[in-house]
């Protein structure tokens, strides 16, 4: 027990701050209609910034938010990203310059390794809950390859790839570029000595 660490209150108000760029991100999405999802930012932002564990929580929290106010299909998603938040992490440490700047081809392997695994949970809750019919703007891809050959659940296998890999590229872009932003003093006094690791 001596060995583990507690959340300092600078994590816990990063974390709070991720789940509000969730919200906010999710929300402008479906207000536009847009076949991405935009609200995983803040999590992948968490994930890159504190690790994998710490990464699962903005999720959780604007998962539960967003569920209980504005779009109930949040709260059932949530699991996604908190695996997405988790994966961000691991390419993180794996990848450590995606806080300042990466070539594209790293970006696009951190994005893959980011939205495999969240993917194949998300279109099984999709497909297995909700016939492939959700609050996102991707519905109307899924409705329109579902009358295809393809059939309903290769249609939501299919559009889920291809939208979660664009929405996390793009959330993954947004994150790393907002994580190199943060001054190496700011980033250290947040994430501890996990930042001291990555300033060098």
């Amino acid at each position: 027990m001596k060995g583990k660490k507690k959340m300092t209150v600078n994590q816990m108000v990063l974390i709070a701050l991720a789940a509000c760029i969730n919200a906010a991100g999710g929300q402008a999405a479906l207000a536009l209609r847009l076949p991405v999802y935009l609200d995983s930012v803040g999590t992948i932002l968490a994930g890159i910034l504190l690790g994998p564990v710490y990464g699962m929580l903005p999720s959780l929290l604007s998962g539960i938010l967003m569920g209980m106010t504005a779009d109930i299909y949040s709260l059932y998603f949530a699991p996604v990203g908190m695996i997405t938040g988790f994966m961000a992490g691991l390419a993180s440490r794996g990848m450590p310059e995606l806080m300042g700047h990466t070539s594209w081809s790293r970006l696009f392997l951190a994005s893959a390794m980011i939205t495999i695994p969240g993917t194949v949970v998300s279109a099984l809750i999709c497909a297995g809950l909700f016939g492939g019919i959700t609050s996102s703007g991707s519905t109307i891809l899924v409705q329109l390859l579902s009358h295809t050959p393809l059939g309903m659940t290769a249609s939501v296998f299919l559009v889920q790839i291809l939208t979660d890999f664009a929405d996390r590229t793009v959330s993954l872009f947004l994150a790393a570029a907002a994580a190199g932003a943060v001054p190496a003093r700011l980033r250290q006094a947040v994430c501890g000595q996990q930042g001291r690791t990555r300033s060098h």
